[in-house]
């Protein structure tokens, strides 16, 4: 089965707010005093482990928790040591090898080694792990082979542990930006030792990344999980570079409803959040310092669709769907501008790539695609199911474009939320015809 087609509908700008405090012990007040951030992080995650997890809750969490190889400078966004204390990168751009911080150890105390990394990434590309993200690998010779079941060998993967503190990774073709993936969640290590005292290496879900459990190797460790509460992770004592971290812990709060997580932020329960409800931009706008602060974000919003099924197994269906979206209209009026229209599922002028804009709002055209389709002015229209996870924003964002879809094509269109889980379950097991989507390019 395959979903290869998008509807990319905005990119850009991410809605923060930072830290608003009133008077009294709120949670702002006491983390201040404490030196604990208080984070509003959206849902309840799916899981803690690298290898499986693909969303945003999840990855703010594993990050803390878990260190690549390199980690990216905040401020630059070029790599600098993590795991590895250096690199050497041959003359030639195919062969990297990395020597590993001898001070770097597992929140347990043993010490990481160049064979922790090998196996993970065995791991990570085992076609039995189910991993997603398998293909951040695809650089290293042979891995989308091993990945994709063609090589059974993982001997002959590019990837080699030369003795305790030193990687060899042999990519296929010089891969500039390859450093860059070393800081995204797939390809960190995990603890051999702890996965296997719970069950198969490519066991998915098992207890491992419970709070008992869990052995990682990054700033932070995981002292308190309260299913749908919140998630406390503490500074790690294991840590290599625990003299640089300012923080002495976080509070995540796994708050789905955009409403009360802003509520949260306002009356000083939490430090920082990333979700805003769109009809509350104007009012935080027009503060007196006010605490709201819009910055360009690395991301694409987009609808996935399932060619699999009808009707969107028709190239011309959608077409049609997708030059019946205004997506200016979309940013101006339900977004209140705070994004940039997309017509391609890498944003402009990333790293420099401009890509060509190869289609536009035509309502004309999208109604003859239809009606060569054989849904002349929407008559004979099979329906459409838009699954999205449960969010104010995405059912805004929904609504708007069914009335867009109902207005231009007069077809109708059903909306249908999930919570968190069950949505990811959906898109996994391919149960939908057309669901929300992001991609965010946090290893840029």
């Amino acid at each position: 089965m395959r979903v290869d087609t998008f509807i990319p509908l905005i990119f850009g700008a991410i809605i923060i707010l930072l830290a608003a405090c009133g008077g009294g012990e709120s949670n702002v007040a006491r983390g201040n005093r404490e030196g604990i951030l208080h984070y509003g992080n959206g849902t309840e995650p799916q899981g803690l482990d690298p290898h499986v997890v693909t969303g945003l809750p999840e990855s703010h969490i594993v990050r803390a928790l878990f260190e690549g190889l390199a980690v990216k400078n905040p401020y630059t966004l070029e790599p600098e040591p993590g795991v590895a204390q250096s690199w050497d990168i041959s003359e030639d751009g195919r062969t990297f090898t990395f020597h590993l911080n001898p001070e770097a150890r597992w929140s347990n105390g043993d010490p990481m080694t160049a064979q922790d990394y090998v196996w993970s990434w065995r791991r990570a590309l085992n076609p039995a792990m189910g991993n997603q993200y398998a293909y951040m690998l695809y650089p290293v010779a042979n891995a989308e082979a091993f990945a994709t079941g063609k090589l059974e060998d993982f001997n002959e993967v590019g990837v080699q542990a030369l003795d305790e503190h030193t990687l060899r990774v042999r990519l296929n073709e010089p891969t500039p930006y390859f450093l860059q993936l070393m800081d995204h969640y797939s390809t960190f290590a995990v603890h051999r030792p702890t996965i296997e005292k719970f069950g198969a290496a490519t066991d998915r879900f098992t207890r491992w990344t419970r709070v008992e459990n869990i052995v990682g190797n990054g700033a932070f460790h995981l002292v308190e999980w309260r299913l749908n509460r919140r998630i406390v992770i503490e500074k790690s004592p294991t840590y290599w570079d625990r003299d640089r971290v300012k923080l002495n812990g976080v509070v995540f709060y796994p708050t789905e409803n955009i409403s009360s997580e802003e509520r949260m932020f306002r009356v000083g329960q939490l430090h920082y959040t990333q979700t805003i409800p769109l009809d509350k931009i104007p009012v935080y706008r027009a503060m007196t310092n006010s605490p709201y602060v819009s910055a360009p974000y690395l991301g694409t919003y987009y609808y996935l669709l399932n060619i699999n099924r009808p009707p969107l197994d028709d190239v011309r269906v959608r077409q049609a769907l997708s030059m019946a979206i205004d997506r200016e209209q979309l940013n101006n009026t339900v977004l209140h501008g705070v994004n940039v229209p997309a017509y391609s599922i890498t944003p402009p002028d990333t790293l420099g790539y401009h890509p060509p804009k190869v289609f536009h709002h035509d309502v004309e055209r999208a109604q003859q695609l239809l009606a060569d389709a054989g849904y002349p002015g929407g008559a004979n229209w099979p329906g459409l199911e838009l699954t999205y996870n449960t969010s104010e924003s995405h059912r805004k964002i929904a609504v708007a474009l069914q009335h867009m879809w109902k207005d231009a094509l007069n077809i109708e269109v059903t909306l249908t939320n999930q919570e968190w889980k069950v949505y990811l379950d959906s898109v996994d097991q391919m149960d939908f015809q057309m669901a929300r989507r992001g991609w965010i390019g946090d290893y840029v």
